[in-house]
């Protein structure tokens, strides 16, 4: 069968993939119509499945029967595309791994096969630059470098299906392209072999050539809700509703990240948020920088950003009950008591500049700046914001040193 002839039979990655109703949608109706393009890209914030999609779209075009339900109508006897001879796929890589032939092949293997037992696993180098060592922090900056596309990707682009019907070129993080490389896969777009289909990621398409982009079926996918998180870590990952609910609430649309918090910790350092937000409004310094540095201390690179989503989540029902009196619309109800008072007490706080400030700062933690850093320039900020002032150093002269404060004045 076809796959215009099949594709009504089954449900886009029915036995794998998180929410994201709307590009499934969109994926079954491309196949129902028989009219593939030769590359689509698969846009959105981290953590929302666009490599899960690509792998899922990889398996079907080639009659792969794994994460998508097939009802038999499977054309491989492959069982994932792990190990299928017409799907490659590629992540960015440091420099320091793309010179070294032996080394670029093991990271590559190691990660890939992670990949295999969960399309949703964290592989990229950003987030996870030691396999081996997930409290690592310091990531390693990964780029598709002229010399990694022309000897590895761009060959692979001219093979003959072997088994499938495409050979198939699945690129991540496609952002990341260097000039060159980006200019080199402009020219395989615009002229592409036979029977070849890309399948490409970004978080954002921003910094693409607006040529490559323009060469793409573009394929939104949003930020995850709390109750596709929620159900995917109940579903997938074995979590009890409770846990579930708790975290979905703190994942800022990420199911990936959200899979790596370390719940218990998590737990305990919810109650501590409220006592930084106190801290930072009396400028205890002693007290302040003791959390900040046990935060830094026993958290995680993932458990930090869920540290910071903890913190952005409290904010925000500050804001929402400031604004409604209701506290039905609390998601930290145990908390119900503190955020009255709060909202009582500090009556001038600007909890919306609050929140964009987390936010900000919330990016730092993926580009190698110590946690302890960020969180104090925050406590600093915060003492000026929950008082309805101004921080001290404005937002576009972030260079400047911090002055002693004087809040009082």
């Amino acid at each position: 069968m076809t796959d215009t002839e099949h594709a009504s039979t089954y449900t886009f990655g029915d036995r794998r993939l998180v929410g994201q109703e709307h590009a499934r949608e969109q994926i079954q109706r491309t196949l129902q119509s028989g009219r593939m393009g030769h590359a689509y890209l698969f846009s959105g914030p981290d953590g929302v499945g666009k490599t899960a999609f690509a792998l899922a779209l990889a398996e079907i075009l080639n009659g792969v029967d794994n994460l998508t339900d097939l009802h038999g109508e499977h054309t491989s006897k492959k069982s994932s595309w792990f190990t299928h001879p017409d799907i490659h796929v590629f992540i960015p890589l440091p420099s320091t791994v793309a010179k070294n032939e032996s080394q670029k092949s093991e990271e590559l293997k190691s990660r890939l096969t992670l990949l295999k037992k969960d399309p949703y696993e964290i592989i990229d180098f950003k987030m996870r630059p030691v396999l081996d060592n997930p409290s690592a922090s310091s990531n390693r900056l990964a780029f598709y470098p002229i010399r990694y596309f022309r000897d590895e990707i761009y060959p692979k682009a001219f093979l003959k299906p072997n088994e499938g019907r495409y050979t198939i070129l699945i690129l991540t993080g496609i952002e990341s392209m260097k000039v060159e490389a980006a200019n080199m896969f402009l020219k395989l777009l615009e002229e592409p072999p036979q029977n070849v289909i890309f399948l490409l990621t970004a978080n954002s398409t921003d910094s693409l050539l607006p040529t490559i982009l323009s060469r793409c079926q573009h394929i939104r996918l949003n930020p995850l809700s709390q109750e596709e998180i929620a159900d995917g870590l109940v579903k997938y990952d074995g979590f009890n509703p409770d846990d579930a609910g708790f975290l979905a609430r703190i994942s800022g649309g990420n199911y990936s990240l959200t899979r790596f918090y370390d719940l218990e910790e998590l737990q305990s350092t919810r109650k501590e948020v409220v006592s930084f937000l106190r801290l930072a409004y009396s400028q205890d310094v002693p007290a302040l920088l003791k959390i900040i540095q046990d935060w830094q201390s026993k958290l995680n690179t993932e458990s930090q950003i869920g540290l910071c989503n903890t913190l952005e989540m409290f904010l925000r029902d500050l804001l929402v009950y400031r604004e409604t009196a209701d506290d039905k619309l609390i998601s930290n109800i145990d908390q119900k008591e503190v955020i009255i008072s709060f909202c009582e007490s500090l009556t001038e706080a600007r909890l919306t500049e609050m929140i964009e400030h987390l936010q900000g700062l919330k990016g730092l933690l993926y580009q190698n700046i110590q946690f302890k850093l960020i969180f104090t320039v925050l406590a600093i900020r915060y003492s000026f914001l929950m008082r309805g002032k101004d921080p001290v150093i404005p937002t576009d002269e972030n260079w400047q040193h911090l002055p002693a404060l004087e809040l009082n004045k």
